[in-house]
């Protein structure tokens, strides 16, 4: 009995990881140029049952679910048009590079702006890196040509949070055209992720329900041993 407590507790466990994952998607369904999440759920491995005293075989049980692990959409999002000459979106694959304090970053947000020093810079105030990896520098005009911009693809990409991948350049081959004028749109659709949010819920009551009923019937064979034991 105490075996099901922890199943239920381990797909407790696993949904809370799900419904941080579809928070974050949802926070984040207007964010030009961001990726939604998708949370891979796995099975611990069964154990063989067998009678301890005769030895027969009984069956197998499971251990419940847990997250295995977080796997990051990256296909390119529908463009909007913005007509803002800061705004660029890359049509294809590919990513933009920045400049931060943990070295070079990529996005796919082209929502950028101008600094106090007259350099591009993205919404978090990274400078946006060109052709050669050098800043890009906004022209007097307030305009940036899109020649002067770089478009990086990477291998095997991975999420380091506030819209930025970290990966291994593999160079421009492959890498789609940049748009002036333009965002990508977020990766997320919200009624998906909306259902998937109450979904997952359902499963995270369900489990919740199963810890409660088998406290309950632990409770009342305790009571009814110490009852029996008494008499």
């Amino acid at each position: 009995m105490d075996r099901a407590l922890y199943v239920a507790a381990a797909g407790m466990r696993a949904e809370q990881v799900r419904q941080d994952q579809l928070s974050s998607d949802l926070a984040n369904a207007a964010t030009p140029g961001y990726k939604r999440d998708r949370t891979v759920q796995a099975s611990f491995g069964d154990i063989l049952l067998a009678n301890t005293r005769t030895g027969a075989v009984v069956g197998r049980v499971g251990l419940g679910p847990y997250a295995a692990q977080t796997v990051t959409d990256i296909r390119p999002a529908a463009a909007r048009e913005t007509g803002e000459p800061l705004d660029f979106a890359i049509a294809g694959d590919g990513f933009f590079a920045v400049r931060t304090p943990e070295g070079t970053r990529y996005s796919r947000s082209g929502q950028f702006s101008a600094s106090a020093a007259g350099l591009l810079t993205d919404a978090a105030g990274h400078e946006v890196l060109g052709r050669g990896g050098a800043p890009v520098r906004v022209g007097a005009d307030g305009t940036v040509p899109v020649a002067d911009l770089a478009v990086t693809m990477l291998t095997n990409p991975v999420k380091r949070g506030e819209g930025l991948f970290d990966g291994t350049p593999a160079g421009p081959a492959g890498a789609g055209a940049i748009k002036q004028g333009a965002l990508e749109g977020s990766g997320v659709d919200p009624t998906r992720a909306m259902v998937d949010m109450i979904a997952s819920l359902r499963a995270f009551e369900a489990g919740q329900k199963s810890i409660t009923t088998i406290d309950e019937t632990l409770g009342r064979a305790a009571s009814q041993v110490g009852s029996a034991t008494g008499s």
